[in-house]
């Protein structure tokens, strides 16, 4: 599966757990003086109001309830919901200055996706159970096309943009290994206060003291999940901000040098990064290096190719006398050298060393059962037909090229990381935002 297939399973999921299971949002008796609408913040040329604010408060404490995590204060709460509903309203204003967009072909394969993956017959019994469940359609319907969107938004402004060179992968093992990482995983969670990127000194020293408001309740023996789900800017905030588990490798140092000394249960120290103020809690850690071998073949190849001027028999045949010339004592390599179509005949057909699944199967099978040295007979692929000799074999520790395939990955994800949360606060930065009581 796909970067993106997986980020858009993950972030539907969540968005399901805030939805199923709930029963009308209609249920929730609000103070009277929170009944009559009125507008709560004005983004750009858009508002968000009182009564949308109301039923997306009203969602989050469904689903904090249904997670059994103790509510924040209510007040603290609708602050952190409004402040999403913002990021979300600029992302939606952003793709439509744009031209990104996602059509009603597009949303209706991905709801029949999640249907699916949430065991319905169709996306019409999915309705069903939603509508039952009292949540509208259309919005949820809009929701999905709103989550999408982010994702889509992310990928075109931030991930197509990162750059990740092999220096970078050699810099970061060579942390790892000073830091005596041994394939550890981490099971997380944390509390992230966004920092604006024009933040004045005198706004900084707010968000910081709101930071250590949450670490203060935190050292007094407050919830993780519930000071999460008042104090987080983070996404999984309403999820008591648990990140699951992670290769310590795949952490910035930021984060991996005070966990390496902490023990499961405890928080880290207030953490300061260019997005803001950290809280990170090790709930579990546990270790996963294991040496993966596998058998790899090193082999040769000549290779005719058929065409439409090159039908299957003649093909068969050229290279059938090609056989009968080595079976007499020609080189192979210097028949590949002059016969072989394919991009190995410079250098005699030599394929390198072969792991399993890089050939076809029509190639691997009848190399996999040749002896070293012997030379198959003629074997036909979708690419033609080929002469395979087995050179050696071996048992290869590929654990290695895992760990840089894993770097890479861990380098992409926290670059990409600390990129959205720049590219969203500076479209926020570039926003007029003005709010009203």
């Amino acid at each position: 599966m796909n970067r993106k297939k997986q980020m858009q399973k993950f972030r539907f999921t969540l968005l399901l757990l805030c939805l199923i299971g709930s029963s009308a949002l209609a249920a929730d008796t609000l103070p009277p003086s929170e009944t009559l609408d009125h507008i709560r913040v004005v983004v750009n040329d858009n508002v968000i109001t009182q009564l949308e604010l109301d039923s997306r408060v009203a969602v989050a404490i469904k689903q904090l309830q249904k997670q059994g995590t103790p509510l924040p204060d209510r007040t603290v709460l609708a602050k952190q919901v409004l402040e999403r509903m913002i990021t979300e309203m600029l992302q939606i204003q952003f793709a439509k200055e744009n031209g990104v967009k996602i059509d009603d072909v597009q949303l209706e394969r991905s709801l029949a996706r999640i249907a699916q993956q949430n065991k319905f017959e169709s996306t019409a019994a999915f309705r069903a159970k939603l509508e039952q469940e009292g949540i509208d359609f259309n919005q949820f319907r809009e929701d999905i096309r709103g989550e999408i969107l982010s994702v889509r938004l992310r990928e075109r402004e931030v991930d197509s943009k990162l750059v990740i060179s092999e220096s970078d992968i050699e810099d970061y093992l060579a942390t790892q290994a000073n830091q005596g990482n041994k394939g550890e995983e981490l099971q997380l969670a944390h509390i992230m206060i966004v920092v604006p990127e024009q933040a004045s000194a005198e706004s900084i020293q707010n968000f910081k003291r709101r930071a250590e408001e949450a670490q203060s309740k935190l050292k007094a023996g407050a919830p993780f999940a519930q000071i999460a789900a008042g104090y987080s800017d983070a996404k999984d905030a309403l999820q008591g901000g648990q990140l699951g588990w992670r290769p310590a490798d795949r952490l910035p140092s930021l984060f991996a040098d005070p966990l390496s000394k902490m023990k499961p249960g405890e928080v880290s120290p207030l953490l300061r990064s260019p997005n803001g103020f950290h809280l990170i809690k090790l709930i579990d850690r546990k270790t996963s290096d294991t040496p993966i071998f596998i058998t790899q073949t090193h082999a040769r190849h000549i290779l005719i190719k058929t065409s439409e001027l090159v039908p299957e028999n003649e093909a068969k045949a050229r290279l059938q006398e090609i056989k009968v010339r080595i079976d007499k004592g020609a080189d192979f390599a210097e028949q590949a050298k002059l016969h072989s179509e394919d991009g190995s005949a410079p250098q005699g057909g030599d394929l390198n060393w072969l792991s399993p699944g890089e050939t076809v199967p029509e190639f691997e099978k009848p190399m996999d059962a040749l002896k070293v040295g012997q030379i198959s007979g003629l074997v036909q692929s979708g690419f033609g037909w080929h002469l395979i000799q087995v050179l050696a074999r071996r048992n290869t520790d590929v654990s290695v090229e895992q760990k840089k395939q894993k770097a890479r990955d861990a380098i992409r994800s926290y670059k990409s990381d600390d990129a959205y949360q720049d590219w969203l606060r500076q479209i926020r930065d570039r926003a007029t935002i003005e709010y009203r009581d």
